[in-house]
């Protein structure tokens, strides 16, 4: 079997695996599973997220999405990068990876687009956004140390979902009652609530893109995108 094809067949595991975990009856995200449902999370298998040499080909495919998302009539969508490698990263190995990953996309959209206007550039605001092809994203991430039970993925990923579709439940009054459930679930399978959890508007939202427990005063190393 030549290398491509075992690589191939090792990432299509890898995916169908990230499919089982959202699938599972105690993950507490009912609108990852809604995305699931629909065939609307999309996935792409990168090397390793300690080094940039996937970058362009992960910038590509998150541009992909967002074509494929704003050509939809449809709710909730997902992508989803999964590195390979490393295999256990610690909390604060995976912290300083996705920090350094999220800048070199950042910088890499900069040279095309500007920053989604919907929402603010600088991720001091409580009203920020990670923004690639001007769509302005919320970024999950997920690694196998994670100190919340819900975000314990076997590998480090980096989980990308339209701000928009925030906005949308919001505007057709679905959001609260959502939200309400997806915190219940996670108090219940993780057994306390995440306190990095703040509505847009009241807190800058890159406090819960790791998934790590910051102090108030923590400064979030992402570059300011004008």
């Amino acid at each position: 079997m030549s290398t491509q094809r075992t690589k191939s067949l090792h990432s299509s595991q890898i995916v169908e695996e990230y499919r089982r975990f959202l699938r599972s009856r105690d993950f507490p995200c009912i609108g990852a599973k809604a995305a699931l449902s629909r065939d609307h999370v999309k996935c792409m298998v990168a090397a390793d997220m300690r080094t940039s040499q996937d970058d362009e080909k992960i910038l590509f495919f998150i541009y992909r999405f967002v074509d494929s998302y704003r050509n939809s009539n449809e709710s909730f969508h997902s992508a989803a990068i999964i590195f390979s490698n490393p295999e256990f990263p610690s909390e604060s190995e995976f912290e300083t990876m996705l920090w350094s990953r999220l800048n070199s996309f950042g910088d890499l959209d900069r040279k095309k687009y500007t920053h989604d206007k919907r929402v603010a550039s600088d991720p001091s605001s409580s009203t920020f956004s990670f923004s690639l092809k001007e769509e302005a994203l919320f970024v999950i991430g997920l690694h196998p140390s994670s100190s919340r039970k819900a975000r314990r993925f076997t590998y480090p990923t980096i989980v990308f979902n339209p701000h928009e579709e925030f906005e949308r439940l919001k505007r057709t009054g679905r959001y609260d009652s959502m939200k309400k459930v997806v915190r219940r679930r996670d108090e219940w399978y993780s057994g306390s609530v995440n306190p990095m959890l703040k509505d847009f508007g009241q807190a800058p939202e890159v406090f819960q893109y790791s998934g790590k427990q910051y102090e108030s005063t923590w400064k979030c190393p992402l570059h300011h995108k004008e």
